[in-house]
């Protein structure tokens, strides 16, 4: 299983880079600049939209979309849901960054709305995917829910979270934390790496997600997910040998996305088990 898993990642790390995929997005202001470059560094084309019409435009001309719900404005109550359905009429690709859920009602009612129209990767930190779950009526939870950006849980709490989304969607899920976990309902792949830089630079997760979408538009929801964990992951590690602090970090970061090989990527070290 390792060995096609692996081939699979090689396969979308040269294809991204052979085509220039374009993954538009509608995201947060804080982190647009690094959701970009983070996509740019790994092949992908950028294209960042807030309007209705624009995100109707990107949703048939992209070859996958990511959606991120962090800075919310106003017209995103209409941005947002035009955007999921027309994807989901021509059966697109797109990630989906529940960032923060709990805080708000429009955020809650835009995620809530998305069970009907979902995505085929949904990527967050433990607090989120576990909320997700929770709001779409697919998982109890005792979790108290993010703080902030920030997951009060670990990433083996949301396994079962994760699993029971990733089968309702037909997709994959990412789970950020000290070890990420991206699972398509049937088996559970823990990949390594990363840095504690992440913690204290902004979008590191964001441009996560970003760079889902460049995978998904070369290849299966579940793949994507785990190239861009992989491919962080390695980034990350690789960064963090050479930074004194974040600033240098993030400078190191986006250039060990741009220069990490596929066989690199493939053998960022990962293990595999079954899903319950």
């Amino acid at each position: 299983m390792n060995t096609s898993l692996k081939e699979n990642i090689k396969n979308a790390v040269l294809k991204a880079r052979e085509t220039t995929p374009l993954a538009p997005s509608v995201t947060n202001t804080v982190t647009v600049n690094f959701v970009a470059n983070a996509q740019l560094a790994c092949g992908g084309s950028a294209a960042m939209v807030y309007l209705p019409d624009e995100g109707e435009c990107v949703a048939n001309i992209g070859g996958a979309v990511y959606l991120n719900m962090g800075t919310l404005l106003p017209i995103y109550e209409e941005t947002i849901p035009r955007t999921c359905k027309t994807l989901h009429a021509l059966k697109k690709n797109w990630v989906l960054d529940p960032v923060a859920l709990g805080i708000g009602s429009l955020r809650t009612k835009l995620v809530a709305d998305m069970k009907n129209y979902p995505p085929t990767i949904i990527r967050g930190n433990a607090s989120e995917i576990i909320a997700v779950a929770k709001l779409w009526g697919l998982a109890l939870s005792t979790s108290t829910g993010p703080v902030g950006v920030d997951s009060v849980d670990s990433v083996a709490s949301a396994e079962q979270a994760a699993v029971t989304l990733a089968r309702f969607i037909n997709g994959a899920v990412a789970v950020s934390g000290e070890k990420d976990l991206v699972t398509d309902g049937k088996i559970l792949v823990y990949s390594e790496g990363g840095s504690h830089f992440m913690e204290k630079i902004t979008g590191a997760g964001c441009s996560l997600g970003g760079v889902c979408a460049v995978y998904a538009a070369v290849t299966d929801p579940f793949t994507a997910a785990l190239t861009a964990t992989q491919i962080y992951n390695l980034a990350g590690r690789r960064a963090q040998e050479i930074s004194k602090a974040p600033a240098s970090f993030q400078m190191n970061f986006l250039d060990n996305l741009y220069l990490a090989t596929a066989e690199d990527v493939a053998n960022n070290p990962f293990t595999v088990k079954e899903a319950n």
